[in-house]
């Protein structure tokens, strides 16, 4: 074959793959890796959302004087960051590759504690609220590393990414205002001598003015986009009601995720990321119609990351609703399950070569006190997903004593 036939044959190969690779369907592959932590792939990028691995103790926290509810309003101490845990999940699950960025759902402790350290590690920039980037800053993350968002923002990430920012609201209600209502950060907190901070939510990490969610639009070219709606927190007890802080107003949660489905052009999206169980679902749903509901921060705040799935999922009022309203429920069986989502719906991967460079098993297995335990009420705390519910006498206070009982049985 003479020389420019052989350029002519290269030339259509590469042009065949070029083409091949633009054909390739949008794809998404979002990993769990406990409470609100996610590793999120998409098309090219990288994206971390939260990523707690640290796990501070529940005898940590000192409840607000006057609101029992407000369980982790202060604290007896400073505390530090779990560096070598985050490097021990880091090589499992990212390995080598390249983070593009980190999200932070809103500021309390057990979602941007160890954010910063995150990026430090990896060197990816964060996108989350104000009072994040000032923890960030205090952590030693430089100020052009973090990008604050208050809601309302469109940003291009690349590789026909697209996110939409939505203010949103934090689980509670009138009987935990420290934990509930907003409050942002006015400077950045001032670590101790060892490098601690508090993690009260009336300490250093407040929920920061709220939530932030994230609507999230993937296309590709010659293909149908795919979309999903993420939040790590929510409570129907305002969701409705307008964030109004320091005479600025956000407008209202609900309102804020319509407005950014009417700006995306969606009516339905492949997928919801939520919590906040039926009370939530019923009025987020009607909005967004989701395909596929995905649970997250259902799991607990203490238990042990390396024993992997604390209890198993379970709230029956959401299932009847979601299934009434044609919603698959896909709930987790272990940390690091792994959902694949794509214009024709969202298959799982256990993701087993992950799980065993961690030691967790494929699939967790309870005992027996904790399946009768969880049997007795939803394992999601009653629709909320940061403690309320937890405080004595309640039905589900019990019943979780009785499911931490079973837990420190378990083997390790």
């Amino acid at each position: 074959m003479n020389r420019s036939l052989t350029a002519l044959a290269f030339a259509a190969v590469s042009s065949l793959c070029a083409t091949s690779a633009l054909a390739q369907p949008a794809k998404v592959e979002l990993t769990w890796m406990s409470i609100a932590n996610w590793d999120m792939k998409i098309n090219g990028k990288r994206i971390l959302m939260d990523a707690y691995i640290s796990r501070l103790p529940n005898s940590l926290f000192v409840a607000a004087p006057g609101f029992p509810n407000d369980m982790y309003a202060f604290t007896k101490a400073a505390d530090v960051v779990d560096v070598e845990s985050i490097k021990k999940v880091r090589d499992a699950e990212v390995g080598s590759d390249k983070v593009d960025y980190l999200l932070v759902g809103h500021s309390h402790w057990d979602h941007s504690w160890d954010t910063p350290t995150w990026s430090k590690l990896t060197g990816a920039p964060l996108i989350g609220g104000i009072s994040s980037c000032m923890q960030a800053a205090a952590q030693g993350v430089a100020a052009n590393q973090c990008r604050s968002v208050n809601g309302g923002e469109k940003i291009d990430l690349g590789d026909g990414v697209t996110m939409r920012v939505v203010r949103w609201n934090h689980s509670g209600d009138a009987t935990n205002p420290i934990q509930h209502f907003p409050r942002e950060l006015y400077r950045p907190p001032v670590p101790d001598a060892n490098g601690g901070l508090r993690a009260g939510v009336g300490e250093d990490y407040p929920n920061g003015g709220g939530n932030r969610a994230f609507l999230f639009t993937i296309n590709r070219p010659g293909e149908q986009q795919v979309s999903f709606f993420m939040n790590n927190s929510a409570s129907a007890f305002d969701l409705d009601k307008d964030i109004v802080i320091d005479g600025v107003n956000y407008g209202s949660p609900i309102g804020n995720l319509a407005a950014a489905m009417k700006d995306a052009g969606l009516t339905q999206v492949d997928a919801w990321v939520g919590t906040g169980g039926k009370p939530v679902a019923e009025i987020v749903v009607p909005v967004i119609h989701p395909k596929t509901y995905i649970p997250n921060h259902w799991d607990g705040l203490f238990n042990s990351f390396w024993k992997g799935l604390p209890f198993p999922f379970k709230d029956e009022p959401l299932q009847a609703y979601l299934q009434a309203q044609k919603v698959d429920l896909i709930p987790q069986k272990q940390y690091f399950d792994k959902y694949i989502l794509t214009k024709s719906g969202v298959q799982t991967d256990a993701n087993l070569a992950v799980k065993r460079k961690l030691g967790f098993e494929g699939e967790q297995k309870f005992s027996r006190a904790m399946t009768d335990a969880v049997a007795l009420v939803p394992s999601t705390s009653m629709g909320d997903d940061c403690g309320e519910g937890f405080a004595p006498p309640t039905p589900w206070a019990n019943a979780f004593a009785v499911m931490q009982g079973a837990d420190a049985a378990r083997t390790d």
